[in-house]
């Protein structure tokens, strides 16, 4: 299966001042030299990911700088696995205004690509993931839009876009930070939260991509998930079902911090620094790249990494040396 990523990494991070006064959010240190960005990509290309383009916007050169250091892998053509893009020169004040006009930067890409499914990812939270089974749980399900889904607890449900789901993850609901959101069915105290990520049909992606640009809408959780499910089959993907290869005893299956502000942050750096972490950095089956060194003196890197060799109707992986 051919996958294109677009990760969405312009966030200023305001609730982080004065950490980011000088960096974007993605680009802030989480723990052992990781950046907070480094999560996403390392999840993907752990994933076989091998096209990923990565949209800057805010404060854009500390960003660029660790692409470029860390993720400067090059295929056989010389082409980056991981481009980065930049604000159109020729915008009238060079800003993105929101999530969609951020991948509405990406539909060239899409286009030219054509690949099978378009993953759409956030750059601003810890956590690990083989998106190869969420992608696996879209095509299964025949579904044109794939919500990443965590559950959270009501207290703290106001913060994230809330979903309404059967049993079987089928969304029937979406709302965008409810100032009353209604626990799951299946929870007295928790609800389901999007996690920022989203597979989407590529060719639905491109027409909602255009609907959205013409009636100048900007933000995907505020403007185009509300009523999507009626519109297309919408399905929530829980994280909960992931699972991770090489995870030790005692690790935390489905961890995911949203660090948005100076508390939850620091809460996450004392979890991954701790004796027994709930996501360990150094997992050899997947590893998070930009880790300090390990005792031996190497940097943690994958030292291969599976990638979809495309084949007429068929696919299979293959394992190819990182660059």
């Amino acid at each position: 299966m051919k996958m294109l990523a677009v990760v969405l990494a312009g966030g200023e991070g305001t609730r982080l001042w004065p950490l980011t006064r000088h960096e974007a959010k993605p680009a802030i240190v989480v723990a052992e030299e990781c950046r907070l960005i480094d999560f996403v990509l390392s999840n993907l290309v752990n994933s076989g990911v091998d096209r990923i383009a990565v949209v800057l916007q805010y404060k854009p050169q500390s960003l660029l700088d660790h692409l470029q250091e860390v993720w400067g892998d090059r295929d056989r053509t010389g082409r980056r696995l991981v481009e980065p893009i930049l604000p159109e020169a020729n915008d009238t004040d060079g800003t993105l205004r929101g999530t969609l006009d951020a991948v509405h930067r990406c539909r060239d890409s899409i286009r030219s690509e054509q690949p099978d499914l378009v993953a759409v990812f956030a750059a601003d939270h810890v956590y690990r993931m083989d998106v190869r089974q969420m992608a696996a749980f879209h095509v299964g399900r025949r579904a044109d839009v794939t919500i990443g889904a965590v559950r959270v607890p009501v207290s703290e449900a106001r913060r994230f876009g809330v979903i309404t789901a059967l049993p079987d993850g089928h969304v029937r609901r979406f709302e965008e930070k409810p100032p009353l959101p209604g626990p799951m069915a299946s929870s007295r105290d928790r609800v389901l939260a999007s996690m920022g990520n989203y597979l989407f049909r590529p060719g639905l992606l491109l027409e909602l991509l255009d609907q959205a640009h013409a009636c100048g809408h900007t933000d995907i959780g505020h403007h185009l998930l509300p009523g999507l499910s009626e519109r297309c089959r919408t399905w929530a993907y829980d994280l909960n079902r992931n699972v991770v290869p090489g995870m030790a005893p005692g690790e935390e299956p489905g961890y995911w911090r949203d660090v948005g502000t100076l508390e939850s942050l620091e809460h996450a750096r004392i979890e991954l620094g701790s004796l027994l972490p709930p996501l360990r950095l150094w997992n050899p089956a997947w590893p998070i790249r930009g880790a300090r060194p390990v005792p031996d003196g190497s940097r943690l890197r994958p030292e291969r990494r599976n990638t979809w060799v495309r084949s007429g109707h068929h696919h299979r992986a293959a394992a190819t040396q990182a660059g």
